[in-house]
């Protein structure tokens, strides 16, 4: 008989309980970077902007009196509508290291995601891949950068046991920056100022910061509206998540690229925030501020989550631009940047990882998304 019991999340106790899941999970793993226990609750009140597209169901593993496992099933409507097939996902999964556990919550996943009329899932994604998303399958030696996945290694070995294939794989990149660019970096970034390009960091403070952020929202729809799995963000949805990373940027490793006072590239890099949120435990109470500001001065790294440029301006080299403007940022005086993360990039996103891999980056973790028909 099972010593554990699946079934939805239907009240605070419970809620608490899928929130806490985590810490069961990976305690004593030295690699595991733990959430804000804020950020992952507010991502089920309903004030979140999810629920005017969307629908859900939290289910939860109990085993004498604690959750071991927690699974979210969803219904994003914006990916529905966007694949033209009835397409659920699933995300938030955590899981001790029971294969019998794993296989009850998905069931239950699964059974909801049919009676949604759903005929197949993908995952994971915590709602949209705008937010979490992806698991590690390669990489496991060292701890993600900022807002980049984690999990234990049976994760995939589970999820391919239950009758899941992969749907397709991302990679990061590392770059270690006491290697110098190859001379065609600096040779881009000129050409393109001849060109008419112009460039400067991206404005943090005020009224500024919103101007730079409505920009930059514009600009991600032009790009990035064909990317794989990925559902269109509205303006409001777009500044709240701005606005929460504001007081993180670092405007040296954010360069802007414009012509004629239109944006049409950008270099998103964010320090490694990871490293200081590691000893907060979740909790930024006055304690959790006061452990965060002391030990982020230990951050000597940083992610590189973007490199953007429209297509009729890749030919006047602003990629090239832009990463060497990036990288100069990082390395220049005071700066405590020792290497970059390059992520995630996916396998057949050619374009851009001939040009990372160009600029010396390497492959050092792999992270896939799976599927399954219901």
């Amino acid at each position: 008989m099972p010593t554990f019991e699946v079934f939805p999340v239907t009240s605070a106790t419970e809620q608490d309980m899928f929130v806490n899941v985590p810490w069961v999970v990976y305690s004593g793993d030295p690699n595991w970077v733990p959430p804000l226990r804020s950020d992952v609750a507010k991502q089920f009140k309903p004030e979140n902007t999810f629920f005017q597209y969307g629908r859900l169901k939290q289910f939860i593993a109990i085993s004498r009196g604690t959750a071991i496992g927690r699974i979210v099933a969803a219904v994003n409507d914006r990916l529905v509508e966007r694949e033209g097939k009835p397409i659920g996902i699933f995300g938030f999964f955590e899981c001790v290291d029971d294969i019998e556990v794993a296989k009850a919550l998905f069931a239950a996943a699964e059974n909801w995601l049919r009676s949604q009329g759903m005929t197949e899932v993908r995952g994971p994604i915590d709602l949209s891949t705008h937010n979490n998303c992806l698991f590690l399958v390669d990489g496991f030696d060292s701890p993600p950068m900022v807002m980049m996945p984690y999990n234990p290694a049976y994760y995939p070995t589970y999820l391919e046991t239950l009758g899941w294939t992969k749907a397709k794989d991302a990679y990061a990149y590392d770059f270690p920056l006491d290697k110098p660019l190859s001379p065609e970096f600096e040779k881009g970034y000129r050409i393109a100022c001849k060109s008419g390009v112009t460039f400067r960091p991206l404005r943090t403070k005020g009224e500024e910061f919103e101007q730079d952020c409505v920009s930059l929202y514009n600009l991600f729809n032009k790009a990035f509206a064909n990317n794989w799995s990925s559902t269109p963000r509205t303006l409001e949805e777009f500044l709240d998540e701005a606005r929460s990373l504001q007081d993180l940027v670092d405007p040296d490793v954010f360069p802007i690229a414009e012509y004629n006072g239109e944006m049409i590239g950008f270099w998103m890099g964010l320090p490694d925030y990871n490293i200081p949120l590691k000893y907060v435990n979740g909790k930024l109470n006055w304690i959790g501020i006061l452990k965060f500001l002391w030990y982020r001065r230990q951050i000597n790294q940083g992610r590189v989550i973007a490199i953007c440029s429209l297509p009729e301006f890749q030919r006047k080299l602003v990629p090239l631009g832009l990463i060497y403007l990036g990288l100069q940022g990082g390395i220049k005086k005071g700066k405590p940047y020792k290497r970059a993360e390059l992520s995630w990039v996916y396998e057949d996103n050619d374009r851009s990882r001939k040009l990372i891999e160009a600029s010396g980056g390497k492959i050092y973790k792999t992270y896939r998304m799976y599927e399954k028909q219901l």
